[in-house]
């Protein structure tokens, strides 16, 4: 096993969301591989790049037709894996920067966005129903309730307590417990064990359920799982957050 391999495998995110922990990031590390030592292929043109593939996968979904929903279904999981890439090469080349984390994270959202609108209007398209409109409508309004409900408990923490997001770094130190150089019963355990992530209903989840929503052409029946599980998840962090407050100790933020 070559040292550049145990290296990018280091820059993988411990704490990957579901599809991403054992699809997308794996193929990521195998990308970044062959291009990471690349100069002018840097982790912000790797964003970009992300966030084109993910418009134009949406292009796909508005366009509609089997053939249409194939390709977006492919390019969705590309984006995805150059998502993955962009911060695993620049943890690599020990180059993280603020700005290429926000804009990374911003793109995220915006793309969730992008697809979700696409895959409502095309299932009205198809039925001349509304509904799935309002469902893409609700689930990415709840979903961007999540990530709003967290910012405003880390502000709200912050304002009280200066040092608040380094106690809370000190909370999230993930300890490995599988990949390179563990075991095969050891990566079996993990594996298990990561399904349990399908509930979350985050990103990670969304890449394999849109997806698969394509390939077999069943958008509205994946909108009402989507708009359903982000309605609660988004109801359920907000009440969590606002518990985590009143709590005298810091606590992991979740999504």
């Amino acid at each position: 096993m070559s040292e550049k391999l145990q290296r990018l495998w280091a820059t993988k995110t411990k704490q990957d969301e579901w599809w991403s922990s054992f699809v997308t990031s794996p193929l990521a590390v195998a990308a970044n591989f062959l291009i990471v030592d690349l100069q002018w292929l840097t982790p912000n043109r790797i964003t970009a790049l992300s966030f084109f593939v993910a418009f134009i996968a949406a292009g796909f979904i508005v366009v509609g037709g089997t053939g249409s929903f194939i390709l977006a279904a492919v390019l969705i999981h590309i984006s995805h894996v150059l998502d993955c890439m962009d911060g695993q090469m620049a943890r690599y080349r020990q180059t993280s920067s603020a700005a290429g984390s926000y804009f990374d994270r911003l793109t995220d959202q915006v793309q969730v966005t992008l697809w979700f609108g696409a895959a409502g209007y095309a299932a009205y398209a198809q039925s001349h129903d509304v509904v799935p409109v309002f469902l893409a409508f609700i689930g990415v309004a709840f979903y961007g309730l999540r990530g709003y409900a967290k910012y405003v408990a880390i502000q709200t923490e912050m304002s009280r307590n200066a040092a608040y997001l380094t106690q809370l770094a000190k909370t999230k130190i993930f300890p490995e417990t599988a990949g390179l150089g563990f075991g095969w019963q050891a990566n079996i355990r993990w594996f298990v064990n990561e399904q349990r992530k399908i509930l979350d209903f985050d990103e990670g989840v969304f890449i394999f359920m849109l997806s698969l929503a394509l390939v077999l052409d069943k958008l509205t029946p994946m909108l009402w799982v989507f708009a359903v599980s982000q309605v609660f998840y988004g109801v359920y962090r907000s009440v969590q957050h606002g518990i985590q407050i009143a709590s005298p100790a810091p606590s992991p933020m979740q999504k």
